[in-house]
């Protein structure tokens, strides 16, 4: 351990640091649920827009369950609480780890940890701004004719919800490439001869993730081979092990010393 006051710190005050901890993220994103929730009806709106665009003509948005047009609404609010209040977390939970951490893997955490945040926003823009419109405009028109098209409210936010999960964690794949590298789990040169397997894995996760049109499908898989390719360059370009061995060696000594 760095730090050596943390090493000596007992069981007791770890598990109160913790509760501290996760108390102050539950109450932050307990007062930006409230916040949100008077706008909640308008952030469902918002969110129900792309397909909103893509309904046929006479056709709307229903809800089936007598308490869906309160809950719905409210349920993305929570949602919408959790992952705006994501970056406070992951410090909270940082704060909490960091003092068992080297130098040296502190100056590498810290980057892909910010990293991450911005990649899973990207992922959820992504989502919403490009993978929304077709994957509704293509479900809004494969019906058969006479049939009223009427999306229940609670079916699309959990689609809508499906969708943010996965491109956010989608677009986690260049850390993970890099963390696989990193940790030495697999050489750069042996994942990179693996890319005909890494292709084919990915269109199969964005075959299952996307509707059964090869349009939206393309459209997942190319941005995560993109980012996997990315994530092989960043790993290649940059060895943190190799950059901090000064510093391995130094924390180790003031450790045994």
């Amino acid at each position: 351990m760095s730090d050596s006051n943390s090493t000596e710190m007992p069981l007791l005050s770890h598990l109160i640091e913790l509760r501290t901890r996760l108390l102050r993220s539950v109450l932050v994103i307990v007062i930006i649920f409230i916040a949100l929730a008077a706008f909640a009806n308008e952030l469902y709106q918002w969110l129900s827009q792309p397909l909103v665009e893509q309904l046929p003509e006479n056709s709307t948005l229903i809800a089936t369950d007598v308490t869906a047009p309160l809950f719905a609404p409210f349920k993305l609010a929570f949602v919408a609480s959790v992952f705006i209040a994501m970056p406070f977390v992951l410090h909270q939970a940082w704060l909490f780890i960091s003092p068992g951490l080297y130098k040296h893997e502190k100056s590498f955490a810290i980057p892909l940890l910010i990293s991450s945040i911005i990649l899973f926003y990207a992922g959820i823009a992504f989502a919403y701004f490009i993978i929304f419109p077709i994957i509704f405009g293509f479900l809004s028109s494969i019906g058969p004719e006479g049939v009223n098209y009427l999306p229940d409210i609670n079916s699309v936010l959990s689609i809508a919800l499906k969708l943010f999960f996965a491109f956010g964690l989608a677009f986690e794949i260049p850390i993970a490439t890099m963390l696989l590298i990193w940790s030495g789990l697999v050489s750069h040169e042996k994942l990179a001869n693996t890319r005909p397997y890494m292709v084919v894995g990915i269109f199969i996760f964005a075959m299952l993730l996307t509707p059964p049109d090869m349009i939206s499908q393309i459209l997942l898989a190319i941005p995560m081979w993109i980012l996997f390719e990315l994530g092989l360059i960043f790993a290649k370009a940059y060895s943190p092990k190799k950059a901090n061995d000064s510093e391995y060696n130094e924390d180790t000594e003031t450790e045994n010393s």
